[in-house]
């Protein structure tokens, strides 16, 4: 890979609209509230953009990594020279024909939950509460109550790296348990069909949505700044021992602190910046729980949020 140098990034200005920031604190759109600075940031706002930039970052061989909402990274304290493709609210369109919804990776998830709703469909009403875009709750294979946004995906569409569109079934997705083929692909989610089901009550599925945002609003901390939950739930831990809060919890750790990262005092499967916390420590807060977890259970728990590294790279921790 080369370096972001100063004409590449005025080459970048020059791809159609494409907004071009520079120096970008990435603290200050963390959720965690962490990290260094990335050389430059692009906000693609159509489809046509943003097949343009893949083809121009891969003709320069230049590093990039793809973020949303950033719910699940962790950014190195460290600058990172890399091009950041954010896809945001300016690629968000969302239309509805019949049971199908077709939506932009840039869309909200409450928003889109919403929406479908409001349609007079069911199916990702447990989408309701989760912060996150489109794209990256269908990296993830996010959801709520143990569901996931793939069990309704009919495609998905993505820009490659030589700047063409890929289509995607639904099995190629190869979705799993808060997994997707995409956590290993280097391509830019654009569009995904969903395929719904006619609610038998808008009045019910409303209120179960309300229910849900209660639920979460009474469990997870929301006032300081976290990235949810910091470890996927283990099928056989869960029957064993239980979720992994409950056992980060049993393990006396519920409330500890390393530098200005905590184990959250609401929820011990999420970790809170309470107001100076970096990268590391956090990391060294996420190694400490699963080590003690392990000793107990014998379980080496996944973490579910993904650290970026100072090339760029986006690595499993």
């Amino acid at each position: 890979m080369n370096p972001v140098t100063s004409s590449a990034i005025e080459a970048l200005k020059n791809i159609k609209k494409l907004q071009v920031q520079t120096g970008v604190s990435l603290a200050e759109f963390s959720n965690w509230k962490v990290g260094g600075r990335a050389t430059v940031l692009v906000r693609p706002t159509s489809v046509e953009e943003t097949l343009a930039l893949r083809k121009f970052i891969s003709e320069n061989q230049l590093p990039s990594l793809v973020i949303g909402n950033t719910t699940n990274l962790l950014f190195t304290d460290e600058d990172i020279d890399a091009v950041f493709i954010k896809i945001g609210s300016d690629f968000s369109k969302v239309e509805l024909d019949g049971n199908i919804i077709t939506a932009q990776a840039g869309v909200w998830a409450p928003k889109l939950a919403r929406f479908a709703m409001q349609g007079g469909l069911a199916g990702i009403e447990h989408t309701c509460g989760i912060p996150g875009t489109l794209g990256g709750l269908v990296v993830m294979n996010g959801g709520s109550q143990r569901k996931g946004i793939g069990d309704n995906i009919t495609y998905v569409k993505t820009a490659g790296t030589e700047g063409k569109i890929k289509k995607y079934n639904n099995e190629q997705c190869q979705f799993g348990y808060r997994s997707s083929i995409f956590q290993e692909l280097d391509e830019v989610i654009l569009e995904v069909g969903l395929e719904l089901a006619p609610t038998i009550s808008k009045k019910t599925m409303h209120a179960e949505m309300l229910s849900i945002l209660r639920s979460r609003s009474k469990k997870f901390p929301r006032k300081l700044p976290n990235c949810g939950s910091v470890f996927v739930s283990n099928p056989a831990m869960y029957k064993q021992y239980g979720p992994p809060g409950k056992v980060i919890e049993e393990s006396g750790l519920k409330g500890l602190n390393i530098g200005g990262a905590q184990i959250s005092p609401e929820h011990a499967n999420f970790i809170v910046n309470i107001g100076s916390a970096t990268a590391k420590d956090i990391l060294e807060l996420i190694n400490m729980m699963r080590e003690e977890v392990y000793e107990k259970t014998g379980y080496l728990m996944e973490v579910e949020p993904k650290h970026v590294n100072a090339c760029g790279e986006i690595k499993r921790i």
